[in-house]
């Protein structure tokens, strides 16, 4: 997918689904965090002895209905590196059309407090996205 370092197949699922027969708009949402699972599995996960990160913010633009018969990839990316906190975006395709976008914020926590990210994560993310994106 064009702009986006990974990218994964989705299987929509019968439970996915709403009284209407679309994927219902929560699930979106998982959708979403199954790509920022194979992103975070990229970044080589050594690093979770120190931190992890917390989602802190989601939002969703809904473009069309997702069914049950649809063919779905979801595209990630991280467009900005903040002190303790990042921006992922999403793009959600359903048979090769734009289903919806979204954002997420992940903050990094030590101690179970937000923490400046270690250069070494920082420095993975620039390198799986090919560009900078320190402040």
């Amino acid at each position: 997918m064009e702009g986006f370092p990974v990218s994964v197949p989705i299987q929509v699922r019968f439970r996915d689904l709403d009284a209407l027969g679309h994927v219902n708009n929560a699930v979106y949402l998982t959708y979403f965090e199954v790509a920022r699972a194979a992103y975070f599995r990229r970044l080589k996960e050594d690093w979770l002895e120190r931190g992890h990160f917390i989602l802190a913010r989601a939002e969703v633009d809904f473009k069309r209905p997702i069914l049950l018969e649809d063919s779905v990839e979801v595209g990630v990316r991280v467009v900005r590196l903040g002190r303790s906190s990042f921006d992922m975006e999403y793009l959600l395709l359903a048979n090769g059309e734009e289903a919806a976008r979204g954002k997420t914020v992940q903050v990094w926590l030590e101690e179970g407090r937000p923490a400046p990210l270690p250069p070494a994560i920082r420095q993975r993310i620039e390198a799986l996205e090919g560009r900078s994106l320190s402040l």
